[in-house]
């Protein structure tokens, strides 16, 4: 197989569609590139965050389900998700912002060489910023050119995602046998793994419990991970490959800003095969206005009226607002 090109975007679950694009946008500054809905369930929103483009490898988006609980943190779950920052001046800048903001936070640390900065959103969603000082592999994003947080220290892309697991052995394994990740260093408790050209980029880390309750799934958690292929072609490779290996998948699944590919090789743990393209700029959005309109992919664009009753309407016009960057707290 050809290896995952590396991280290519992070579903999580939230309270509060309001909430959430509030944070992310004025907070931690990356840019709301598509507003859409579900496409398995129409009356729930899909946000998308990304870089200034909506490159592959830099979102983050999220489920507003109604009536979720809210999670349960344990063994076998995608834990935390990483975000890239160009250096480690860029973690210390964050690390005045979340006080300033009120964000809580743990104090920088050191992980696999890198400074990395934990901290949570108002759901108790887990993220972990890591520095990519003397980092190299996949490459990042652009920063959001229009946000908050100046060019120089803002989020451009996703880093290390973290599994919490009981059963190190079994992960191991379907990380490097039934997907192409290699084991590259481990420290404590935690193992690195890497695909393609590797990097914050393409890395995940292994937290091994061996006491931890099973977690449960809701609000303030992730839903699933996917990492990138090139095209649909990478996505029938990967199809005929899970079929030689006797794993149970979706099949390919159009969702029309890229095509997907979804499996659960691990207990609680869903990933995507997802494609670079063809993105976020679209038919429907400019790249000057990404975010701004509930947008929905052809096949549900004659149901915009019921849709749109079913949703309720949350303003997130920006490009009417010149946004002053934040150096000073």
């Amino acid at each position: 197989m050809k290896p995952l090109l590396g991280l290519h975007h992070v579903t999580a679950m939230t309270s509060s569609a309001e909430r959430i694009y509030e944070f992310f946008t004025y907070v931690l500054g990356l840019r709301l590139v598509k507003k859409t809905v579900n496409q398995d369930d129409i009356q729930t929103y899909h946000l998308f965050f990304a870089d200034d483009r909506g490159s592959a490898g830099t979102d983050m988006t999220f489920f507003d389900f109604k009536g979720q609980p809210k999670a349960i943190k344990g063994a076998n779950e995608i834990s935390k998700t990483g975000f890239r920052v160009p250096n480690d001046l860029a973690i210390a800048y964050y690390e005045r912002r979340f006080k300033h903001y009120k964000v809580k936070s743990s104090p920088v640390q050191t992980l696999f060489g890198k400074k990395i900065l934990p901290f949570e959103d108002f759901d108790g969603q887990e993220y972990v910023l890591f520095s990519d000082e003397n980092n190299t592999g996949v490459k990042a994003g652009i920063p959001w050119q229009q946000g908050p947080v100046p060019n120089e220290f803002a989020i451009y892309g996703l880093g290390p995602i973290f599994f919490r697991v009981n059963h190190a052995t079994l992960m191991d394994q379907v990380l490097t046998e039934k997907l192409t990740f290699k084991k590259t260093a481990t420290e404590g408790n935690y193992t690195l793994y890497e695909t393609g050209l590797g990097g914050n980029g393409g890395s995940v880390i292994v937290e091994y419990t061996k006491d931890l309750p099973p977690a449960r799934q809701g609000f303030g958690g992730v839903h699933h991970v996917a990492f990138g292929v090139h095209d649909t072609t990478d996505i029938q490779s990967w199809i005929t490959h899970l079929n030689q290996k006797q794993i149970m998948h979706s099949g390919l699944v159009d969702r029309f800003y890229f095509r997907s590919l979804y499996s659960r090789m691990y207990p609680g743990i869903l990933f995507e095969f997802a494609t670079e393209g063809p993105g976020f700029i679209d038919d429907e959005e400019p790249y000057e206005t990404l975010g701004e309109l509930l947008a929905l992919p052809p096949k549900y664009r004659h149901l915009r009226k019921e849709i749109s009753g079913m949703v309720r309407h949350i303003d997130t016009t920006r490009s009417d607002i010149t946004f002053k960057k934040e150096y000073e707290f």
